[in-house]
Parts: structure tokens; C-alpha cells; sequence
């Protein structure tokens, strides 16, 4: 809740436990087992900030953080907590300006970044890759970014990817070995991808971070509530995109230095899931992303059951701790127990360690950074019950705060602009037509010569063939030559035969012996 005099009322020990403003972007933790009142802290802290005039960022696991967009409503638990915080004037509750947004876009505005924007490290991890294969990703980037081909969704990767592969023979020649097992392996990893939903996540109009970092007429900051009930069933999807988050506001976000109050603040819930099984090299890059945010006037808190789950590089960062109970039935149990007292400034009133076990829902240990930016002594408090509604706001009034937003309108429709697919079709086709009129080409060369060498068979076959008539109708005319003279010698032969009966006989005539035969 927020004070007159400008601090941020969380809790109540012995005495109102506050947050100061200008200490907000030192980081944070919120931790305890599940049903502590983890999320009645997150809220609490959500609702003192927005009321400050500082934009706020959270995410919504179980679907009931975004009951903070309704008003609170009264009953036996908060009359307890309030009577244990000390709270003697009117309580008023109250909804806060919200906005709802989902990777899905199901529950809440699309968020989408390109897979340029994400980058080859994220996206490996989301990717699930084994160095080698990371390498090869990482080239495959080099070659997109040398070429100024734009990587914006899933597509263009995979198209990139497989040109890569294609060419690999040039391309290693300036950039390194590709792989072929290992492009296959990634483009499986990205089919796996989207099966799983994270296609929908790639894509434009890509998120404006600075679209985040807003406040009303009023100067209230806007509470954007990430409705991650679908997201967190995909743990490396849901890790790898807060990671993007915190990188490109890193990279996005001016130097401010140290102000009256954060530009804005960011709280990650189920905190493990990022750096589960994370490589070093990515846990190191956090813990500077971390260090250095704040000076960009954005603070981070991150919330988990247990300190454990954070790097120590990491951990050692977050200022302001509020600390709910922790079970301790196993050593591995105990020996957490013992990690998060000691992380605490002591305080001889009581006994840190033994009092984490025993603290009741909605008690907590708090220590927060002073002015100085020193830890103050840890208090056993309880923690003020929220002034919005406990539990789902309900699909009506989601509905009507979505539809309702010029941001809406700015990113419910997914753009599919000219990038590395369509530029690698293009050139894909080309090359296809080049290759069909260079064969086309061939083939009717080839025809031609077909053609000719037929040509030329045919007319050695006519010029045969004309041989072979003109030595048949010669031997013709002989034979013909030959019988016809055979056929005048005969003729011949008769006419004299006929021409000496015929004188016989006119003889005979003549001396007056004829005699008819």
C-alpha cells in the first residue's frame, strides 16, 4: 500500500515495514513453499508500485494474479490480516489499471518477438542444443545478418537453415564446417518447436517493450499481467522468453542511473524454471543483465520456493528479500533452511532459521535496503492482504480491458513481412528458372543436333536409296537391252526365214509350179 509520504507500506512487524521508492530497483526475492502467500506479497508489492506511478510486469501461473484487475472484496482472512498488520483506518479496496497479455493470444494481447531478436544463444537454449549444434546455429545467424536476410519467424529459420546446408561447401570456406547431422538436428528441434505452440511466439508486429512502460491519465502505472497458465506446461519456452525480456530491456532501455523511483519493475514467478539446467555462460550473462539493469532504472524480483533455486552470482544481487516459510523434513530440507536464514541480517530478537520453519501464511520474514542501500535486520511480519480481488478476475472483465486497448488493435493481427523465406524462394526460383532455361537450352541444342544428325541419315539414305534405283533401272535397261536384242535376232531370223518362203513360193508362182502349203 502507498503512504502519504511516498513509501510503499508492506508489512507489519513490531512496526509498518516499508519499501523505499528509490530502493525498488535494487532487485528482489520472494520466496517460500507453495501456500505460504507468496502471491499475496507479489500483489501487495504490484499494487504499491502501480499507485507510485511505476509500471509493473508480472507473470500469472495458477490464473489469479489477474485478479488484480478487479476490486477486493471483504471477508474473515483480511479482516484477520488487516487487525495483524495493525491497520486502523478505512481499508479501501480497489482494482488497478491492467493490461493482459499472452504468448498464445488466447488470454490476453499476442506477444511475439522475430528469431533475430531473440538471437542464437536464447534460442538455443530454447532449442535444447548441444554445443556443436549451437555452433552451427550461431553461423547460420552470421550468414542471415552478412547477407541482411531478416529472420522474423520459423519459416525463415528453417528456410535459412537448409540454405545453409545446401551451400555448405561455399560457405565453409569463409565461415567454418556445417554440419549436415547438426542443421538436421535443429530443424527437428524446431518442428518439435512448434508443436509445441512456440511458432505462434515468432513473428510481427514484434513486441515494443516501451509499450510496457506505461501509466493512466492519472499517473497510476498499468500492471501488465502475462497469463502464463498454458506457457509454464513448456519450461523452457516460459524461461527462454522472461530471459528475452530481460535482455531486450538491457538492450533497449536508455542509462538513467539511480532515480526517486523505478521506471519500472518486473517480477518472475516460478524463478527455478530459468535457470534450470542453464549452461554458465548463460547464468553469467544473467547476472550481468542484472547488475547492470539497474542503472537503467528497472528492478527485478524474482520469485520461487526456495533461495536455492537462484545462482549465488545472481542472488547476491537482490536487496529486498521477504522470505515465507520453508518446510524442513529431509537434511536437503534443513540444509535450505539454514542457506536462506543466512542470507539474512540477523536479528537477536529471534532465531532466523527456526522461525522460517514455523512462520505461518501470509508471515514472512522482511528485509528490505534502507536508504543508504544497506540491508536492514530482518523482521517477522505479516504481510498486508491486497486491495484488489483474491483470486480470477473473470473472462468478462478480461475480455472488456483486451478489447478495449489501443494495443490490441496494434498486435492482435500477425504481419508476414518480406524476410529470409521470401528471399530465399525468390532466389530459389531463379535459380529454378535459370536451371530450367539453361536445360531447356541443352535440350534443344541437343534436338538440333538430333535434327541434323537425322537430317543427314536421312538424306545418305536417300542418296543410297537414289543409287540403288539408278543401278536397278540400269541393270533393268540391259536386261531389257539384252532381251530386246535377243527378241531381234530372233524377229530377224524369222523375217528371213518368211522372206525365203515367201521368194520360194512367188518363184514357184512365177515358173507355173505353185503349190499352196
Amino acid at each position: 500500500m502507498y503512504t502519504n509520504d511516498g513509501q510503499l507500506w508492506i508489512a507489519t512487524g513490531d512496526e509498518p515495514i516499508m519499501l523505499n521508492p528509490k530502493m525498488a530497483n535494487r532487485h528482489g526475492l520472494i520466496a517460500g513453499a507453495t501456500g505460504t502467500g507468496k502471491t499475496i506479497s507479489l500483489k501487495v508489492m504490484a499494487e504499491s508500485l502501480s499507485t507510485a506511478g511505476v509500471p509493473v510486469f508480472m507473470v500469472d501461473i495458477k490464473g489469479d494474479v489477474c485478479g488484480i484487475a478487479k476490486n477486493g472484496e471483504e471477508n474473515h482472512h483480511v479482516t484477520e490480516q488487516l487487525e495483524k498488520c495493525h491497520v486502523t483506518d478505512e481499508f479501501p479496496f480497489k482494482s488497478y489499471p491492467t493490461m493482459f497479455w499472452d504468448v498464445y493470444g488466447e488470454k490476453g494481447i499476442p506477444v511475439r518477438t522475430t528469431v533475430s531478436a531473440m538471437g542464437p544463444t536464447l534460442l538455443a537454449r530454447l532449442l535444447d542444443l548441444n554445443p556443436t549444434q549451437e555452433g552451427v546455429l550461431e553461423l547460420t545467424f552470421r550468414v542471415a545478418d552478412d547477407a541482411q536476410l531478416l529472420l522474423i519467424d520459423i519459416k525463415d529459420l528453417r528456410s535459412m537453415l537448409t540454405y545453409v546446408s545446401d551451400n555448405a561447401k561455399e560457405i565453409q570456406l569463409k565461415y567454418g564446417n556445417v554440419s549436415s547431422q547438426s542443421t538436421g538436428a535443429i530443424l527437428r528441434s524446431l518442428l518439435a518447436l512448434e508443436n509445441a505452440g512456440g511458432d505462434v511466439f515468432f513473428g510481427e508486429p514484434g513486441l515494443d517493450i516501451k509499450d510496457w512502460i506505461r501509466t493512466t491519465n492519472t499517473s497510476t502505472g498499468i500492471i501488465n499481467v502475462l497469463d502464463c497458465v498454458k506457457l509454464a506446461n513448456e519450461p523452457l519456452l516460459y524461461s527462454t522468453f522472461l530471459l528475452w525480456l530481460l535482455s531486450d530491456l538491457y538492450e533497449t532501455l536508455p542509462e538513467v542511473g539511480d532515480l526517486d523511483k523505478p521506471r519500472m519493475v518486473f517480477f518472475f514467478d516460478e524463478a527455478h524454471m530459468l535457470f534450470k539446467d542453464a549452461p554458465k555462460a548463460l547464468i553469467d550473462k544473467v547476472e550481468q543483465v542484472v547488475r547492470l539493469i539497474r542503472s537503467k532504472g528497472v528492478g527485478i524480483y524474482f520469485i520461487t520456493q526456495n533461495p536455492a533455486d537462484i545462482p549465488e552470482s545472481v542472488l547476491a544481487q537482490l536487496g529486498n528479500r521477504i522470505q515465507h516459510a520453508l518446510r524442513a523434513f529431509t537434511p536437503a530440507e534443513q540444509k535450505a533452511v539454514k542457506t536462506a536464514a543466512q542470507t539474512f541480517r540477523p536479528n537477536p530478537a529471534f532465531d532466523t532459521k527456526e522461525a522460517i520453519s514455523v512462520l505461518g501464511t501470509g508471515e514472512a520474514l522482511v528485509s528490505f535496503l534502507d536508504e543508504e542501500g544497506a540491508p536492514a535486520i530482518v523482521q517477522r511480519a505479516f504481510i498486508l492482504p491486497p486491495q484488489s480481488f483474491m483470486g480470477p478476475c473473470g473472462e468478462e472483465i478480461r475480455q472488456q480491458i483486451i478489447n478495449g486497448s489501443d494495443l490490441y488493435l496494434k498486435y492482435k493481427d500477425a504481419v508476414d513481412n518480406r524476410s529470409a523465406y521470401e528471399e530465399l524462394e525468390e532466389e530459389r526460383a531463379k535459380k529454378e528458372q535459370k536451371e530450367a532455361e539453361e536445360k531447356a537450352e541443352k535440350e534443344r541444342i541437343a534436338q538440333e543436333k538430333a535434327e541434323e544428325k537425322e537430317r543427314i541419315a536421312r538424306e545418305k539414305e536417300e542418296a543410297r536409296e537414289r543409287r540403288e534405283a539408278e543401278r536397278e533401272a540400269d541393270r533393268r535397261e540391259r536386261e531389257l537391252k539384252k532381251k530386246f536384242a535377243a527378241v531381234n535376232k530372233v524377229a530377224s531370223s524369222a523375217m528371213s526365214q518368211i522372206g525365203r518362203e515367201v521368194g520360194r513360193k512367188v518363184v514357184r508362182g512365177i515358173f507355173g509350179n505353185f503349190k499352196w502349203f
